[in-house]
């Protein structure tokens, strides 16, 4: 089992949850955080320190969020590792709370 990063993190990207991993699984992309399901260890650490609520195990992925557990196993292969906090995208307070944010993503913000 691992944890997902869904759609609350899509242009807001807090990195909290980078700073807890004790086996830096999460990667980063322009806009966004995944986790690396095949070095997440379950840990949980991160889901208190995310913000956004954006990270769930995946047994418990609501059914709209489902299609990101294939989205982080294939972003974490081509994104690089994020090992420390940084800050969040400068717009990230007006993303904040909305939903359905993967459409407002382009093709290259997925490469």
């Amino acid at each position: 089992m691992t944890f997902v990063v869904t759609d609350s993190c899509i242009r807001c990207k807090y990195t909290d949850c980078v700073e807890v991993c004790p086996v830096d699984c999460f990667r980063e992309g322009e806009y966004f955080l995944v986790i690396d399901p095949d070095e997440c260890i379950d840990c949980n650490l991160c889901v208190p320190e995310c913000p956004e609520d954006a990270i769930y195990e995946e047994d418990d992925l609501p059914e709209d969020q489902k299609h990101f557990l294939k989205l982080n196993a294939e972003l974490s292969q081509k994104w690089p590792m994020i090992t420390a906090k940084k800050d969040a995208l400068e717009d990230a307070e007006e993303w904040s709370g909305k939903k359905n944010k993967l459409d407002t993503l382009k093709e290259e913000d997925l490469a």
